[in-house]
């Protein structure tokens, strides 16, 4: 081996899951929504759907069809990365699957995580390597990013040749009817193929940086009981403070992002694309512009953070994976990436956590 080379996480494979039901706004114009203290709010459905698009540019997400639980749509993701990687899955070393709710059938808002969406993704693959490890990691929305952290360790350290690393949820599922923010999740996978590559020159997955504030935000995305009294203590869906939500990723995301970009003594000029978790789009662009400022530029060219939330919402951990593999295959109009360019991945969510790492196209 050259003395000079060192051994980088390339992507060689991507792949994506959208699912084909179309859930538009006008579907939850009839619901009956609650204030958090079960109290009506009196404002008409169609006004509130109206406001909802406003602020989150949702204009319609996609959900699961009711035969599919998550490890399905993260198999479906799974097989399009390594037939797009052209890679034979008995040489995995890990299989490592974010997700936040696991297997939630239709109808249910059970979460059903044992044995692991890993295994059960192995399993569907028809995988019989003993050791092809296969975990999970839940860390919130930036669940993807921080397992593609994660396998860069591995590889790096040359504990495995290659990683299997997937995104997916069905957080739909869990959402409370009576909850404007029902509204926001969808569903989805991403996947992507990192194999281990001797190179003189950094590419692939390269420095990141990672925070997590529980101290003083531990509530912001939490599990709690209906808004609507009748079903209190029955089951848990998914809550979160959006205001405070908001406050907390606009002060501390484009903080995070610059210290990656520091760690890896870049600047922002130096980045092709930032791949942010797709969170509500009005959040994404005030980090963005927040960003941009750090570096004292007013301008701010939107072109660089491509979205996908007006037509598929958020999808949790599928976000960032699904934009990548879209671009990777020429499926996202206006954004491409070639051999040489930088590209942040970042992403937000419950814990709360923040990540981000920069990625060297090969």
């Amino acid at each position: 081996m050259n003395s000079k080379a060192e051994i980088y996480a390339v992507a060689t494979g991507t792949g994506s899951y959208i699912p084909p039901v179309v859930v538009e706004n006008a579907a939850f114009a009839n619901n009956l929504f609650l204030n958090e203290d079960g109290s009506k709010i009196e404002s008409p459905g169609e006004e509130i759907v109206e406001k909802f698009e406003q602020i989150t540019d949702i204009k319609e997400r996609r959900c699961a069809d009711k035969k599919h639980v998550t490890s399905d749509l993260a198999t479906f993701a799974a097989l399009e990365a390594l037939q797009a990687a052209n890679f034979d899955p008995e040489n995995l070393d890990y299989i490592i699957v974010a997700h936040n709710v696991g297997d939630v059938r239709y109808g249910t808002i059970y979460p059903d995580v044992l044995p692991t969406m890993a295994s059960r993704v192995k399993y569907k693959l028809k995988i019989r390597n003993p050791k092809t490890v296969a975990y999970d990691i839940t860390f919130g929305c930036p669940g993807w990013t921080q397992a593609m952290i994660q396998a860069n360790y591995y590889i790096k350290s040359g504990d495995a040749k290659s990683a299997l690393v997937i995104g997916a949820d069905t957080l739909s599922r869990v959402m409370d009817p009576h909850d404007r923010d029902a509204m926001i999740f969808a569903d989805g996978a991403g996947a992507v193929v990192l194999e281990a590559r001797e190179s003189e020159e950094p590419v692939g997955i390269l420095k990141h940086a990672v925070r997590t504030d529980s101290f003083e935000h531990i509530d912001l995305l939490h599990m709690d009981d209906s808004y609507n009294p009748e079903l209190k203590g029955e089951n848990l869906y998914l809550k979160m403070y959006g205001r405070r939500l908001y406050n907390y990723a606009l002060t501390n995301v484009p903080l995070l992002a610059k210290e990656c970009l520091d760690l890896n003594g870049m600047e922002l000029a130096d980045v092709k694309k930032v791949l942010i978790h797709q969170a509500n789009a009005k959040m994404d662009e005030a980090i963005l512009k927040r960003l941009f400022r750090l570096y004292g530029v007013r301008n701010v060219n939107l072109d660089v953070m491509p979205m996908t939330i007006r037509t598929l919402g958020n999808s949790s951990v599928a976000t960032v994976p699904t934009l990548f593999d879209l671009i990777m295959r020429q499926k996202l109009e206006g954004h491409t990436l070639e051999s040489g360019d930088n590209v942040m991945m970042t992403s937000v969510g419950a814990g709360m956590n923040i990540n981000a790492f920069m990625y060297k196209m090969p």
